[in-house]
């Protein structure tokens, strides 16, 4: 009989699955949980997005695009950059892909040889390190601090690089932090690595949900445009996640590769959302502004009724999550998270799905109504009191 674990690859069968799917396998049997887990805006996809890709199904638009992406979307994509980030490229340098997820995994598997290493700032999203394991490379994990907001430092960059660094991760607004860089913060990263051969590969997806102050991508820096490959999508800021539409914008050495790896792999992002981006990006920016603004009033309403029940936060300055320090009681984020799960049936998820140093914390979405985010704190509220 085949041993079907001996025939498996050992790098895959060593990466851990992810620690929020693994928390999510709890809710699946769980009936009337009230969940704030999830990384998806509770917006409908704005229906003059969601006309032009039926319109698009009625004028037969069924057939592949090119492997890089429908010439119309890519071009719209470098107008959006400049309209909104003040970024200037061309549609060459431009390729779509299949969500942000896509982007990134093609972003790094055509950067990095075996042995290359890839500094990742932690807590961030889930996939950098496994997709980085994956590619035969070695993560260099940088534990940020709460001190500094859960920014990655100059000094901290620094010293994690070595002769054999090749790419850094700059997963800024941050999942989960909230956390975002300012310009000068961006500017002293720049300073450590602008005479290196380091990439940077700067996740931007949520570019567009940032308060108070405007998102400013690293390529905007002197010196990192060349260097610099920016992911990003339509998911969040125009409620498209189940459309899985993405993008890489990269100099187009590095881009005529990337669309190789995209070629064999997927063939091309999915016709009908590509069409549906197009009529997102033309006339997008109100929406944005729309869902933007009540993003920030659930912000406000959740830090505050946090800390009312006595869980410090940062206030969040991007994305849609909010971070609270639940290490106070004695128990693991992983327990915590599990007994409030059991005992109030509301589910969060355990700082530890997004690293290590993530012990003491819990990742909250705000991507709810008021009125469900009002329930969750009610149940947060009975269960810390009964830890007090």
């Amino acid at each position: 009989m085949m041993d079907h674990e001996l025939m498996l690859s050992d790098t895959l069968k060593d990466i851990k699955p992810s620690g929020i799917r693994k928390f999510f396998d709890l809710l699946a049997d769980m009936g009337d949980v009230t969940a704030l887990t999830v990384g998806q805006p509770d917006f409908v996809t704005p229906w003059h997005i969601r006309e032009a890709a039926i319109q698009s199904l009625e004028r037969g638009h069924t057939y592949y695009t090119s492997n890089s992406g429908l010439p119309e979307l890519r071009g719209e994509v470098t107008k959006y950059m400049k309209r909104r980030f003040s970024l200037d490229y061309s549609p060459e340098e431009v390729l779509i892909t299949v969500g942000g997820s896509e982007a990134i995994d093609v972003a790094v598997r055509a950067l990095v040889n075996p042995g290359d290493e890839v500094i990742i700032p932690m807590p961030s999203f889930v996939c950098y390190e496994p997709i980085a394991r994956m590619a035969g490379a070695t993560p260099v994990i940088i534990n940020t601090r709460a001190e500094n907001g859960f920014k990655l430092t100059a000094d901290e960059l620094r010293a994690a690089i070595t002769p054999k660094t090749k790419l850094l991760v700059l997963p800024y607004p941050n999942n989960p932090t909230g956390a975002i860089l300012d310009r000068d913060e961006l500017e002293a990263l720049a300073d450590v690595i602008r005479d290196t051969n380091i990439a940077i590969l700067s996740d931007e997806i949520y570019a567009e949900l940032t308060f108070g102050k405007t998102h400013v991508s690293i390529a905007s820096i002197d010196g990192m445009r060349e260097r610099t490959i920016i992911a990003s999508g339509f998911s969040k800021a125009y409620a498209m996640t189940g459309w899985r539409l993405g993008y890489l914008i990269a100099p187009k050495t590095w881009i005529k590769q990337m669309t190789k790896l995209h070629q064999y792999a997927i063939m091309c992002a999915p016709t009908v959302s590509q069409f549906a981006a197009v009529e997102a990006l033309k006339n997008g920016d109100e929406d944005i502004a729309e869902m933007r603004a009540e993003y920030n009033r659930r912000r406000v309403f959740i830090a505050e009724g946090l800390r009312e029940i006595g869980l410090p936060v940062m206030m969040p300055e991007g994305a849609f999550y909010i971070y609270p320090y639940i290490g106070g009681f004695g128990l693991t984020s992983e327990e915590f998270c599990q007994r409030l799960l059991m005992e109030e049936k509301c589910a969060i998820v355990p700082g530890t799905a997004f690293g290590e140093c993530g012990e003491g914390y819990a990742r909250i979405s705000y991507a709810y109504s008021v009125k469900h985010i009002s329930e969750a704190l009610e149940k947060i509220k009975r269960f810390v009191d009964k830890l007090k």
